[in-house]
């Protein structure tokens, strides 16, 4: 009872990340719904299963297992300035030192969709959608102010043009010289 309660708290206490860990090794039959999905995310598991040969249930329990292990969210996509946001920015971060605890501090934001650690000029880029530019102000206000944070560069989004999430699932197979 103790080790599932405390289960319990240390996941509720853990970041909301999204899919961002490394993936386990998935087949074609996972291949085949990830793409069918990334295409429409509403598409029946009976039309998928028969498009790929094989079972409803199969991509029933394939989609849970996805889901489960982060691999594969099913969500509406949105563009945050067509529905109202005035302020949607990628900011450059520099950190004092290692930037995970930077990082893992933003990552706790609603306002950061995005965050990643980088090479190059900046430790980590960070997506931010703001109501306006006040709020935008107050939150590269914040970002200044955290512990570890050298300086930060503003990159405001004038309009958007190009936002997919359907590049497939592509990866290299264990062939060993690094090609599909």
């Amino acid at each position: 009872m103790r080790r599932i309660d405390a289960r319990k708290r240390s996941n509720a206490q853990q970041v909301r990340r999204g899919p961002v860990s490394r993936a386990p090794r998935i087949d074609a039959v996972d291949r085949s719904i990830i793409e069918a999905l990334q295409k429409n995310g509403r598409e029946p598991f009976r039309r998928i299963a028969a498009a790929i040969g094989v079972s409803e249930a199969t991509v029933r329990a394939r989609y849970l297992r996805l889901c489960r292990e982060n691999i594969l969210q099913v969500t509406g996509v949105t563009n945050p300035l067509g529905l109202g946001f005035e302020a949607m920015a990628m900011v450059g971060i520099r950190t004092a030192g290692p930037p995970d605890e930077v990082a893992e501090q933003i990552a706790r934001w609603d306002e950061a969709d995005y965050v990643v650690i980088t090479t190059g000029q900046f430790d980590l880029l960070v997506e931010i959608v703001c109501a306006d530019r006040r709020q935008l102000l107050d939150l590269t206000n914040r970002l200044r102010a955290l512990d570890g944070v050298v300086s930060t560069e503003t990159f405001l989004y004038l309009e958007l043009w190009k936002q997919l999430y359907d590049w497939g699932a592509r990866i290299y197979e264990a062939s060993g010289d690094g090609r599909p």
